[in-house]
Parts: structure tokens; sequence; C-alpha cells
């Protein structure tokens, strides 16, 4: 635990940077819903594969104008020309493989959610694991569940791509279908 200068214990890997202070605070573990918002993060979490979360976090603006604030339709339409402008931009991560992954997921989604708004919701949602006991320490968190693994499987089984084990239980920590807030955390003690 690090304490904050507002006197809040807070997981350790939060204390390094104000947006990360913020985003432990604000988002990482809360409930997470919406066929559109569940797309914006995993598309996101498959843009950090192999880099800190903290550069997409900065980046995170940029994604979301490029990419039609993660939209499902208008992701969708989006065309080879748009792949190579947006491999000239150096406000987001310049990745042709991850930009047209985020193009595919969008076609994922729409062809899940087509007949069935608030299908990837439900499907994502369906694989949350039961609650466990709270991490003491960073060490007790896995990085891979049989939960994240399944879901990863079931995802690539309908077209996700980027969307392996670890992205997979990163989103579903970021998303709050598990808790991994520290013992002593004030996230884990507040309820919030």
């Amino acid at each position: 635990m690090i304490e904050g200068d507002d006197g809040r214990s807070r997981c350790a890997w939060a204390a390094a940077d104000a947006e990360y202070r913020r985003y432990h605070d604000e988002e990482w573990g809360v409930p997470l819903h919406g066929d559109r918002a569940i797309l914006e993060k995993l598309c996101l979490e498959g843009f950090q594969a192999g880099l800190s979360w903290i550069t997409i976090l900065r980046r995170r603006p940029a994604f979301r104008e490029v990419f039609h604030d993660f939209e499902p339709e208008k992701v969708a339409a989006m065309t080879a020309d748009d792949v190579d402008r947006l491999m000239t931009d150096a406000r987001i991560i310049r990745n042709r493989a991850k930009i047209e992954a985020t193009i595919g997921n969008a076609r994922a989604t729409l062809e899940l959610t087509r007949e069935a708004p608030g299908a990837l919701d439900a499907l994502v949602w369906s694989f949350a694991p039961p609650r466990q006991d709270r991490p003491k320490q960073w060490a007790d968190v896995p990085a891979v569940t049989p939960e994240s693994t399944a879901l990863s499987k079931e995802l690539r089984k309908r077209g996700f791509r980027f969307v392996g084990p670890t992205t997979v239980y990163a989103l579903m920590q970021s998303g709050g279908l598990v808790d991994d807030h520290l013992e002593g955390c004030w996230k884990a003690t507040s309820g919030d």
C-alpha cells in the first residue's frame, strides 16, 4: 500500500502518477456495462499489450476521437484508408495489427449484438468468477484465470482479436468482474 497526500491508502501501482490515481479511484474495478463501453475497454486493453497502462490512459482521448468514441457501427465502417491514416497519427499506438483488430472487434460486436443488443455485455459478464478472498499483496493477483482463459476462447471463436487470457483478465479487473484492490486499499474498504 501507498498512502497518498489525501491520507488514503491505495494499491501501490496507483502511486506513481496522478492519472493512475484517478483511474484507480474512479474506474478500476468499478462494474462496467454496455456493449460500447466493453468494446472500448477490450480494444484499449488490446492496445496495451506489451505497453504500460499509463501509456494507454494518456492517449485514451485520442483513441476515442479516432475510433469514433468506439461506437461499433462507426468503427466497423472504417476502411483500409482509415487504417493507413491512423498509422500516421502519433497520438495513438501505431500498430497496424491492433488498429485492424479494433475494426474487426467492432464488426464482431455488431454480429453478436445485431439481433440482441447487450449481448457483448451479457457474454463478458457470464464469465465473471465467483467472489474470491481479497488479495493481500500484488503477488496474490493472477495474470490469467480459468475464467479469463474461457472468455478469451469464446471471444476468439466469435471473431475477436487481441483477446488473449491475460488481456481478458485485465478487462475483468478494469471492468469490475473481479475486484483486485489489495487488502488495506481504501477502495477495498469503501464499497465503492
